[in-house]
């Protein structure tokens, strides 16, 4: 059985435990809510792994993705970008991999880290079909479900499904005139090419029930794809996005109520007014079901930037509701992520995460104790807390350390230096809250 199925037995599983553990919140809370699907736990019944919990009144998490091209394609890079994605605090790991041995490089990604890996089976059902029919448009739809199978098959956490696409949604697109930035969901617009050259419609679609015993039967969490996201600010919250997400929401209904743990996919590139409002209709729509959403990315015109950009969205995102945010790095518009820009990555969604459940959960003790410790001028403290201690030790040992208390920064200006033991009592106050 699954999680969502157990849960609604009224069983606390191992790994509801191990969730409630590592978030600080009792166990029947946990329960109720993956009963509910307001919380989903990837954790395939074939690959053991470290346990992580999406959804309501838990930490925002955040997924680094990877993954080869057709262009690049190297096995042990992609390792080192899941070791390094996993060592700087992602939560979870998606291999996107398009290029290259793409079941050897997942198998050796999954070998080489502890995190809930997804992937997205189109990309790989769609360059087999190129590989041996010549053309993703001539892949057989039996194709889609033996690949998902394999993949659940192999330990795959999560996966991301393209069920929203339909008829409807792409007669919808053609009528309001295509987008300013087109479609940039490779399993969307792979998706779209099929359907419109075999003139039929999208078998995930037509065959969600199918799509669904594939991932109950090794617990997998089915992730409602959006292969209608905007790739570009004039493009968000148009009528083929909301389309799209209507029917992934419903869908995620369905799913849940089959047994099987769902979550929704949102938008790619959004301005920071359109936010909020994206993140009601999706809670409201789907009964609370998790958010996954990818960035957002703010603006469209910092390219090598677009980590900044998408970490405003995903601290907004965070604050008002989203359970989990997908990363992008500084390369994102511009070539393959290596793996300095992973670490980068992982860390600005890391800061937008916990900046959007100051907000949303009124957590901002650790900011607190962080303030105290600099004006103690505590250093050992300031690292303890950082989000990342490692490059904040690499910063202040390569611009000197000043003396034993102060930085470079003001050297003998320092403030705190100054008024130290000036207010010892209002300190000792201060400290007693």
């Amino acid at each position: 059985m699954t999680q969502i199925e157990l849960a609604g037995r009224g069983e606390i599983t191992e790994e509801i435990k191990k969730v409630a553990s590592g978030e600080g919140i009792d166990a029947e809370v946990i329960r109720r809510r993956v009963s509910a699907g307001r919380i989903v736990i990837p954790a395939n019944k074939n690959r053991s792994i470290r346990v992580v919990g999406i959804g309501k009144g838990l930490r925002t998490k955040v997924n680094a993705s990877i993954g080869t091209s057709t262009d690049i394609a190297d096995i042990n890079m992609e390792v080192e970008k899941a070791r390094v994605a996993e060592k700087y605090g992602a939560d979870t790991l998606m291999d996107l991999s398009v290029g290259g041995d793409i079941a050897g490089i997942r198998g050796a990604v999954m070998d080489a880290v502890t995190l809930p890996i997804g992937t997205v089976p189109l990309y790989e059902a769609f360059s087999m079909a190129i590989e041996k029919y010549g053309a993703a448009v001539e892949m057989p739809a039996e194709m889609l479900f033996e690949i998902m199978e394999k993949q659940c098959e192999e330990g795959v956490a999560f996966m991301a499904i393209h069920c929203g696409i339909n008829r409807r949604t792409v007669e919808m697109l053609r009528k309001q005139h295509y987008r300013y930035g087109g479609l940039v969901s490779k399993g969307g617009s792979y998706m779209v090419a099929w359907m419109e050259h075999n003139n039929m419609e999208n078998p995930l679609y037509e065959h969600f029930d199918r799509v669904v015993e594939i991932m109950k039967k090794h617990d997998v969490v089915l992730s409602l794809g959006n292969g209608f996201r905007a790739g570009a600010i004039h493009d968000s919250t148009d009528r083929v996005q909301i389309q799209e997400l209507l029917i992934n929401c419903e869908l995620a209904e369905t799913g849940r109520e089959m047994g099987c743990q769902t979550m929704v996919e949102g938008p790619g590139h959004i301005p920071i007014d359109e936010i909020e409002a994206n993140i009601i209709l999706q809670k409201r729509m789907s009964g609370e079901a998790p958010f996954y959403m990818l960035g957002p990315i703010t603006t469209d015109v910092a390219p090598g930037y677009d980590h900044i950009t998408s970490a405003i969205g995903a601290a907004l995102s965070s604050a008002y509701g989203t359970d989990f945010i997908c990363y992008v790095t500084p390369s994102e518009h511009l070539g393959l992520p290596y793996p300095e820009d992973v670490r980068e990555g992982v860390m600005a969604a890391r800061i937008a995460a916990h900046i959007g459940d100051m907000v949303k959960y009124k957590q901002k003790d650790r900011d607190k104790e962080m303030s105290r410790a600099r004006r103690d001028m505590d250093w050992q403290k300031q690292f303890s807390l950082a989000i990342d201690p490692e490059r904040a030790r690499e910063i202040k040992a390569k611009r000197g350390n000043g003396d034993s208390n102060t930085c470079t920064m003001c050297g003998s200006f320092c403030a705190n230096k100054i008024l130290s033991g000036m207010f010892e009592e209002d300190k000792k106050g201060s400290d007693k809250e």
